[in-house]
């Protein structure tokens, strides 16, 4: 095994990246390319489906060839994407028959609100964990039916088939041969039943979509089946797929009930494992599938931030403050605090525990005085707050305190931010030495599945520390930000109710 190393494909919402990793799961190579995005309209947002396919398989031999490999030195290959975004392919071409629609799309709200009136909520939430919400795949996949000329007859007539990003590229991976999902994926469309652990015909027929076009379920650690395209000139078994906050849980060794990490991507995405029992929410949060592995279902809450790191990269091409990202530490930190500013980042709406899909960006609190630095600052503590949001809803959906979260993500470099997060917790932030923890929980599911590691005992010794952020500011400081952020929000959400 010394001379094999394990794939893991990393498909994001902003980029395609692409990671080898060898036995001690430490990173060998990288590579990355990002894609475009598309905005047809306010809230609408969308990606090329042969984008994210061309740009994966492109990173995924660059990052063998950059760690002097060829693809007969690959083990195993693990998949993580972006969850939710859907895309919908014909069966006999394998083209896709529209844009791929993100998740952090918008454009279903209306529909959503009417699936609501006629009173499946409460039905949506105990079969799915899910509320429902135009976030999830379930009503893209109409809108697509609905919109596409002549789409819903040829669904009906079995020639289309849907799938999250994870399916479209196990098929294109497999030359065609293969359509199918693993349990995490499925349990983000609104479709896929947590507890019978397949997809519900009550919802499917609900929303009038074609069983014909969903994928085969998987577990997350299992084999799937094997490459078999000109991209990679050896067959690699795929054998671990899993949503990227999922893999993430996985990759932080949060394997116990009780322990949370957040993910600090695009947007932030924390996640509790609860063991073998879905705890039902009743304060926003999602239950959903951590993941499966052999047939033990592991289960989690989560709670989603539509916009985390997006809102660093709203100042940069938006705003035009700064010039790349890692530049917003250095200029939040040449001020104190954010002098009073409160930025409600709600650009798509918000998610966990408000999923208020109408509500839109808001700053508040500005004056002649303020500076970019100020809004940068305030940029970074929305971050923050709404982490703090979403875990004291899990705190009280669990009926238990969090003693530590772990995190993860391309912002847990801004040591600004980090410090901020714990000091609004009043707990440890713990952040690991490897920080491409999605990548590495792909990697461990495929590795596990195949015996390139033996268990996962072994994999959760391979866990190190990279800093340890200890709470400093005072409690009437904390309260005050507290007050602020809670009154910005409010404002936020009545001016779109207005």
């Amino acid at each position: 095994m010394k001379d094999k190393y394990v794939l893991a494909l990393d498909q994001g919402t902003s980029s395609s990246r692409a990671i080898v990793f060898n036995r001690a799961g430490e990173v060998i190579s990288t590579a990355q390319k990002e894609f475009r995005q598309i905005y047809p309209k306010p809230g609408w947002v969308e990606q090329n489906p042969q984008e994210i396919w061309s740009t994966q398989a492109g990173v995924a031999v660059e990052a063998i060839v950059r760690a002097g490999l060829n693809s007969g030195s690959i083990y195993a290959l693990g998949i993580t994407n972006q969850r939710e975004t859907t895309i919908i392919w014909d069966r006999d071409t394998g083209l896709p028959v529209y844009n791929a629609i993100v998740w952090q799309d918008r454009r279903t709200a209306n529909f959503c609100d009417e699936l609501k009136k006629r009173g499946l909520e409460g039905t949506i939430r105990a079969k799915t964990g899910l509320p429902i919400d135009a976030y999830f795949s379930a009503t893209k996949i109409r809108w697509i039916l609905d919109n596409v000329s002549g789409a819903s007859t040829r669904a009906q007539q079995g020639k289309f088939l849907f799938g999250t990003v994870d399916s479209w590229l196990i098929w294109n991976f497999t030359g065609h041969n293969m359509h199918a999902t693993d349990v995490t994926n499925a349990s983000r469309t609104m479709l896929f039943n947590i507890h019978t652990l397949d997809w519900d015909d009550e919802l499917l027929a609900e929303l009038k979509i074609p069983r014909s076009m969903m994928p085969r379920i998987m577990p997350s650690s299992a084999l799937f089946d094997a490459t078999k395209t000109t991209v990679l000139a050896s067959r690699i078994p795929i054998s671990g797929v899993a949503g990227d906050q999922h893999a993430a849980l996985f990759g932080q060794m949060c394997t116990m009930p009780g322990m949370v990490k957040n993910t600090y991507g695009t947007g932030c995405f924390l996640v509790m494992n609860t063991g073998d029992r879905p705890i039902k929410s009743h304060n926003n949060l999602v239950t959903t599938i951590a993941w499966q592995i052999n047939k033990k279902i592991t289960y989690a809450l989560e709670g989603s931030i539509f916009i985390g790191g997006a809102v660093v990269q709203w100042l940069r091409d938006g705003l035009g403050i700064i010039k790349k990202a890692a530049d917003i530490e250095v200029l939040a930190n040449s001020v104190p605090h954010s002098n009073g500013v409160f930025l409600v980042p709600a650009f798509a709406g918000l998610g966990a525990p408000h999923w208020n899909p109408h509500a839109r960006g808001t700053l508040f609190g500005a004056t002649q005085g303020t500076s970019a630095a100020h809004i940068a600052r305030a940029a970074l503590d929305s971050i923050a707050h709404q982490s703090f949001d979403v875990l004291k809803a899990m705190e009280a959906d669990a009926g238990q305190l969090i003693t530590e979260l772990r995190v993860d993500g391309g912002a847990v470099k801004n040591n600004l931010l980090m410090q901020f997060q714990a000091d609004l917790l009043g707990v440890d932030v713990v952040r690991p030495c490897i920080s491409e923890t999605t990548a590495l929980g792909a990697a461990y599911l495929a590795g596990l599945a195949t015996g390139y590691w033996d268990s996962i005992n072994e994999v959760h010794d391979q866990w190190r520390l990279d800093r340890r952020f200890t709470p400093v500011l005072e409690s009437d400081e904390i309260a005050q930000q507290r007050t602020g952020w809670h009154r910005a929000v409010s404002a936020a959400i009545m001016w779109a109710s207005a």
